[in-house]
């Protein structure tokens, strides 16, 4: 008798139940949690890469299909519009330093957002990419359902994009902090800006884990981008490909 039988048997029952992977998901980004904050905080340690890293390999392990796996997590899926919406309480606290700087920080995120998908357009036409990698790089700043839109729009691939949008969200959420502080930029809202402009959501919830007006205006960085980008990218694409 095979002695592993059993606990396949088990898995192949518990598997088919969304909610174990619902379960799974919350339980390891709860674990990650106090992984980052057993290792004093540290931005390399993010949550989010742990997340991905350690369900990735489950799914690897286990053979189960993506399809299977979101039926749970398509849950938490669901969490993310409201999560988004309710930036726009932090939004109204900050109300008055936001306003204040709304001028020089509406042309930050337009310089930026210009720079940032130009430059990422150029590296790859220079390298020789094909058309479709160029345009799908493009918006890789903004949230994944957008940028998966606006990809679409221009002749990229709606998927590549999405991986290009979770890895630099998981990128800049990691960099920013050791970055800014290596550039000696101290005031919290403009670390704010260029974590959500660069990070969009992964990296304004990591610029809320370090500071509350951080994390209010990479909020409004993030929704800024994803209206900028939106325009922007349109006309920026023709450019390249």
């Amino acid at each position: 008798m095979d002695p592993v039988a059993p606990v396949r048997s088990l898995w192949v029952y518990l598997g088919a139940s969304p909610l174990l992977w619902l379960l799974l998901t919350l339980g390891v980004y709860v674990l990650a949690l106090r992984v980052q904050k057993r290792l004093g905080g540290s931005p390399w340690a993010n949550p989010v890469l742990l997340s991905v890293a350690a369900l990735v390999a489950v799914l690897a392990a286990t053979g189960t299909p993506y399809a299977t796996y979101f039926d749970g997590a398509q849950f938490v899926h669901f969490l993310l519009g409201t999560a988004t919406v309710a930036l726009a309480v932090p939004l109204r606290r900050q109300w008055a330093e936001v306003r204040a700087v709304l001028a020089p920080a509406t042309l930050t995120l337009l310089a930026g957002n210009v720079a940032g998908a130009a430059s990422a357009m150029a590296v790859l036409w220079l390298w020789g990419a094909p058309a479709t990698l160029v345009a799908s790089i493009a918006p890789k700043g903004v949230t994944a359902p957008v940028a998966m839109a606006v990809a679409e729009r221009v002749g990229g691939l709606p998927s590549l994009t999405a991986v290009l949008v979770i890895a630099s969200g998981i990128l800049g959420a990691t960099m920013a902090t050791p970055l800014l502080d290596a550039l000696r930029i101290r005031d919290w809202a403009a670390r704010g800006l260029a974590v959500g402009m660069a990070a969009h959501g992964i990296g304004t919830a990591r610029a809320f884990q370090v500071n509350a007006v951080a994390g209010t205006f990479a909020g409004v960085a993030m929704a800024g981008s994803t209206v900028m980008t939106s325009l922007i990218v349109p006309w920026l694409v023709p450019l390249f490909v």
